[in-house]
């Protein structure tokens, strides 16, 4: 049986902000979810297996527990019987892109790929496929198709989460993830559905949506422990923190690399956010942040709109000579 990285099987984190931000700003969850400094990873509570926890650090769905077990959601095909379309194919004629500039999108000012990794470091793994397979996953669910074949892209396990934003302000639609690696063909298929129809915050995506939004896959590696809790560089690292709340439980929180930059937050307001999110309610001092276990790490990050996504899909249509409609098969021409 897989373990979360708190013991417990397979956890579901959800990435997006709480109603506060910043050391419980008052700000709604709407508010604060605009932007790409809003991809959060989510908090886990320790207390029982499967339990998946919004950003405040409490049970997804207001605390009263309804729904804080998500089974894996089932795949987009089997519910559209009697269609005789063939499902998309998986984009990109599965050549794994390198650098971010090595990505074969016509739109290369709308897609976007970025590394906490140190310069000169090894070739980075996350694509512009690995978004092309979440927005066909995605799409065969909505339209009731059969699931996309295989996609070619590495099926190597790591960490991941998938985000989803809507909108030119790119206000976040969606973003869960796990810190238990996955391969990634079956990883991504259950994170795309998980963060687009399961975030608690949101309702369900809905076919209307689609042409707005932007699919982030983030690829998680090079995880440190550290003994010291401010062992660790803004923008470059995301961290996860564990501590003992005022009740006696323990409980993580985490952010990923880019929000503490894009926030404008040094390590301490790292550090207290976190922890209101984590749920610590009580005052905040110096001597209770050492008691901190902070574990850093870094990620790979791309993003996808879906007007790249079609053009990606007609790129490969044309090169293979695939007949059938594109997606979205003319709904949204």
């Amino acid at each position: 049986m897989a373990a979360g990285c708190c013991g417990v099987k397979k956890q579901k984190l959800s990435s997006s902000p709480p109603s506060g931000s910043g050391g419980g700003g008052g700000a709604s969850s709407s508010s604060h979810c605009s932007g790409e400094s809003q991809c959060r990873a989510g908090e886990l509570g320790l207390g029982g297996a499967g339990t998946r926890l919004n950003g405040l650090g409490g049970l997804a769905g207001g605390g009263s527990g309804s729904g804080c077990t998500l089974s894996p959601p089932q795949g987009c095909g089997g519910g559209g019987g009697g269609i005789s379309l063939s499902p998309p194919p998986s984009c990109g004629v599965g050549t794994l892109l390198s650098p971010p500039a090595a990505a074969t999108s016509p739109s290369p000012s709308l897609s976007s790929a970025a590394s906490s990794s140190s310069p000169g470091s090894r070739k980075m793994v996350v694509s512009a496929e690995m978004c092309c397979f979440c927005f066909d996953v995605l799409y065969c669910h909505l339209y009731g198709y059969q699931q996309p074949r295989t996609p070619r892209f590495t099926n190597e396990p790591y960490p991941l989460f998938v985000t989803w934003k809507i909108g030119r302000d790119k206000r976040l639609r969606g973003c869960i993830g796990t810190f238990s690696a996955m391969n990634l063909h079956s990883g991504l298929r259950e994170y795309t559905l998980t963060s687009a129809l399961k975030d608690s915050r949101f309702p369900p995506m809905t076919r209307d949506e689609l042409p707005r939004l932007f699919c982030s896959v983030s690829l998680l590696t090079n995880f440190e422990d550290v003994c010291d809790y401010l062992d660790w560089e803004v923008g470059v690292h995301g961290i996860r923190i564990e501590f003992i709340n005022e009740k006696g439980s323990k409980r993580t929180a985490t952010y990923l690399p880019e929000v503490a930059k894009e926030q404008g937050w040094d390590h301490i307001q790292t550090i207290d956010s976190l922890l209101r999110k984590g749920g610590y309610k009580a005052p905040i001092t110096n001597e209770f942040r050492k008691t901190i276990k902070l574990t850093r790490y870094r990620s790979e990050k791309m993003t996808l709109s879906y007007a790249e996504y079609l053009a990606h899909r007609q790129h490969h249509h044309f090169q293979n000579g695939i007949g059938h409609p594109l997606p979205p098969y003319n709904h949204y021409s």
